[in-house]
């Protein structure tokens, strides 16, 4: 970039003083020869017109870029964790160019950001591809299980991780706790929610923390990540648990309904509950990745036209997960009662079950008469399961049930939808916070 018949170098730590202002940070490109982009400490860019610029300081000349040729090669003296990255903030960083992120798929660039997990491991790099989650679709859920899978039958793989961005996060955790099957080691997921280059990036600490439990006695599906605003330890979460709570805080994942597995610290890892335990070396893991994807995910608000239940049947879709209202209610009276609605649609086939809105608690049809009305109907309740896992669970469950020549009716699917599986529901709520 020119200014005033002087270059500054793209990358550049810069000091901009304005008639009115002093702004510091990283010069980045800008598309608008008009503005002066920079990208603050806090990771937010700011433009700056020419025509109010004073004077540009470099304070500090931009860091070449060097390619690291160093392969990372196994040692054969440590254990293997494979890392399977699939996208999001924590496998980015800046573009000094652009401003923008590119993707970290090799351990050369990984090392640059995270070199204490290579102490720990031999790490060993996995990418199936790079999307940000709100990109996922549930075919991606099923391409990860199969490298999953792969790794944990790896004789010397110890552990694996999958980085993942946080938006569907909750989803491919509940995906992958279901399509595998005698799980026999750690898989663990993580994330970051601010990119690896920002000073108040959980990058690290996460990833830390996840090669920890990957190394682990763990051999449970679990997200690893920040427990608090503070970089002191991280939660492993359930699988089938937890959920996104907050669009930026850093400990955004919680439990729900129950208690972390554990609290991850660098020297140490504390139990918080049981789990399920690493299986010797000669047991398989199992791949059941099915999924049926003609299926939805509703929300009934009041006044909603029961006729949405329709559309999907008319769609061709074969169930639905409607998050119902308290202990179980959808609208029950009037013109827009769903109550024959439902019924008229189980007995087509079309498969009705329920999850909450209220996120904590758990339903109870058999409390008002409008629930029993609705349990008469043909709906399936779903007890604590969150709404994001029962989704999952559908569709995992139809597309079992369809890969192994079984008809799809609501008592076969009742009876996988109900069966706890992979700690989808816990009777002892209480040991749940919120």
């Amino acid at each position: 970039m020119i200014f005033k018949g002087k270059e500054f170098g793209v990358g550049s730590k810069v000091k901009v003083k304005t008639f009115s202002d002093e702004t510091t940070g990283t010069l980045i490109e800008s598309y608008d020869p008009g503005i002066v982009l920079v990208k603050l400490e806090s990771g937010y860019n700011i433009g700056i017109d020419r025509d109010n610029i004073v004077e540009i300081k470099v304070l500090e000349k931009p860091l070449k870029q060097q390619k690291d040729e160093k392969e990372f090669e196994l040692s054969h003296k440590k254990p293997v964790i494979d890392i399977i990255m699939t996208g999001g903030t924590i496998s980015s960083s800046l573009d000094v160019k652009t401003g923008g992120v590119k993707w970290l798929t090799s351990p050369s660039e990984l090392f640059k950001f995270y070199p204490e997990i290579f102490e720990l491991a031999d790490i060993r790099i996995i990418n199936p591809f790079m999307k940000f989650s709100e990109d996922m679709i549930p075919e991606d859920w099923q391409k990860i299980a199969k490298h999953v899978v792969k790794s944990l039958n790896d004789e010397q793989v110890k552990g694996v991780i999958v980085t993942h961005g946080t938006d569907t996060l909750h989803y491919t955790g509940a995906a992958l706790s279901f399509m595998i099957e005698n799980l026999n080691k750690p898989v663990v997921l993580t994330y970051s929610q601010r990119s690896s280059d920002r000073g108040s990036s959980d990058a690290e600490l996460n990833l830390y923390c996840a090669a920890k439990a990957a190394l682990s006695d763990i051999a449970e599906v679990m997200l690893v990540g920040h427990a608090n605003s503070d970089d002191e330890y991280c939660f492993a979460l359930q699988g089938t648990k937890v959920r996104k709570m907050h669009s930026s805080r850093r400990d955004t994942f919680r439990p729900i309904n129950t208690q972390p597995i554990a609290k991850i610290y660098r020297d140490k890892i504390e139990v918080l509950k049981e789990y399920n335990k690493r299986k010797s070396g000669k047991e398989k893991a199992i791949l059941e990745n099915y999924f049926e994807p003609n299926i939805a995910l509703i929300k009934f608000y009041p006044g909603q036209d029961p006729e949405i239940l329709e559309y999907y049947f008319k769609q061709g879709y074969k169930g639905v997960i409607i998050e119902m209202t308290g202990l179980g209610q959808v609208l029950s009276e009037g013109n827009r009662n769903w109550v024959p609605v439902i019924k008229k649609l189980v007995d087509k086939g079309f498969i009705i079950c329920a999850a909450s809105q209220t996120i904590y608690g758990t339903l109870n049809p058999l409390v008002y008469s409008s629930g029993r009305d609705l349990v008469k109907a043909g709906v399936i309740y779903l007890k604590d399961m969150l709404s994001e896992t029962a989704y999952v669970k559908l569709g995992w469950t139809i597309g079992k049930l369809e890969e192994e020549k079984i008809k799809i009716t609501k008592e076969a699917v009742e009876k996988l939808m109900l069966k706890n599986i992979s700690k989808e529901f816990n009777d002892r709520l209480g040991e749940g916070f919120i």
